[in-house]
């Protein structure tokens, strides 16, 4: 499994104490794959661009689409630049794709047989390896999760990230998740104004 899927898988589990928005999670998905490609070799980071290194190598099939989409021209592209478009609809494509892989699975919330149908993970290793990470907190896992309102922040005696690189691909997600927050508040003042507007308010 990725950090990725293992991100998915918690932000899927029913225990979670919150609900994560899609459009967060797959930003902080797109930052996940991009720390696994550093990890791989795949890539590297000068400054806040993406420097695509050794041809990649890996067995994921959508880590393999990530490197595939890869902007190896330069001045190549911003980390930021990469969150946005590879994280269009990511979240999606890792649903898809754990449902195809047997690790999630389709269950009825609540004890009505017609009540509305909830994603969770399976009990499965990749999910047991995916909660061992987060029980562990394992900083990158921790700090991904952390940035989409899963679990709490990093306290100071805990270790940190140690690569440069990843680190600023946390902050990046960081900051593309206020971002969208702040752009979702707007409309939501923008609808607002135009409602009282409308009734003459």
């Amino acid at each position: 499994m990725t950090t990725a899927k293992d991100l998915f898988i918690i932000a899927m589990d029913p225990g979670a104490e919150c609900s994560v928005g899609q459009g967060d999670l797959s930003l902080a998905l797109a930052g996940a794959e991009l720390i696994d490609l550093i990890g791989a070799g795949t890539v590297a980071v000068d400054d806040d661009r993406i420097v695509p290194d050794a041809p990649p190598a890996l067995d994921d099939r959508l880590a393999t689409e990530a490197a595939a989409g890869l902007i190896r021209q330069t001045p190549y592209e911003r980390i930021e630049d990469w969150l946005w478009r590879r994280g269009r609809d990511l979240s999606a494509a890792y649903q898809a794709a754990l449902e195809e892989d047997g690790e999630l699975t389709r269950r009825r919330s609540g004890g009505s047989p017609f009540g509305p149908r909830r994603v969770e993970p399976v009990d499965t290793p990749a999910r047991r390896l995916a909660v061992s990470r987060w029980e562990e907190r394992e900083p990158v896992l921790s700090a991904l999760a952390a940035a989409v309102g899963i679990g709490a922040e990093r306290s100071d005696d805990e270790p940190g990230l140690a690569d440069e690189a990843v680190t600023a691909v946390v902050a990046a997600v960081h900051d593309a998740v206020m971002e969208l927050e702040a752009v979702r508040q707007r409309r939501s003042i923008e609808s607002a104004a135009f409602a009282n507007l409308w009734r003459g308010v």
